[in-house]
């Protein structure tokens, strides 16, 4: 159990060296050296835990995945209309995000990694996809592509996710939340010609 302990602490302190940094400089300035030193660790204790930094500021990612995909399919399997039942996972991530708004702040905003971005995207564009397979299968598919449809919600969660992060905006993440399910949850519907599934599997028109 103290092991364990040690082993979170080391984490911690890297993370938050990381963070700390990329805020005072920018995420492709710093370097493994800046965050053990920072930290305060050893060089091959960060390499026991993480391969670069680019791993340590994205290690999250996967229990990341794990809470957003439990909202997406709790939502999933209810009852209603698409506007219900679609992107059930979004209230989630502006929730985690508000919690780590730090962090986010570094994911997402103005200093960015470009790496980290599209390891973001490349999770937000599986969930949004999960989504469509749920209540729109290829066979109901209008004319805009399907892939074209997933770059847009993604689009527009990370640019309204970015914006809400780089202007300190006091909303809340249920204010935020329906900003971006206003935007999107009609583009989808008409995406398909307003031909969805409701949770019987048969095909409503809107």
């Amino acid at each position: 159990m103290k092991e364990d302990r040690r082993i979170q602490r080391s984490r911690d302190a890297l993370h938050q060296a990381l963070v700390a940094l990329v805020l005072e400089k920018g995420y492709e300035a710093v370097t493994i050296k800046d965050i053990v030193q920072r930290a305060n660790v050893g060089r091959s204790t960060f390499y026991a835990h993480y391969d670069s930094k680019e791993d340590l500021l994205t290690n999250g990612l996967a229990e990341l995945r794990a809470l957003l995909t439990a909202r997406q399919q709790a939502a999933l399997a209810e009852k209603g209309d698409v506007g219900q039942r679609c992107l059930g996972f979004s209230l989630a991530l502006f929730e985690h995000a508000q919690s780590f708004r730090d962090i986010y702040r570094v994911l997402v905003g103005e200093r960015a990694s470009a790496i980290v971005m599209n390891r973001m995207r490349a999770l937000f564009a599986d969930l949004v996809s999960q989504d469509l397979a749920a209540i729109a299968p290829a066979a109901n598919d209008g004319q805009i592509p399907r892939s074209a449809l997933i770059q847009f919600v993604v689009g527009a969660l990370m640019s309204v996710l970015a914006w809400w992060m780089d202007r300190k905006s006091r909303l809340s993440p249920a204010e935020v939340d329906t900003i971006f399910r206003r935007l999107t949850i009609p583009a989808i519907v008409a995406a398909f010609d307003g031909s969805i599934l409701n949770i019987d599997g048969d095909s409503e028109r809107r």
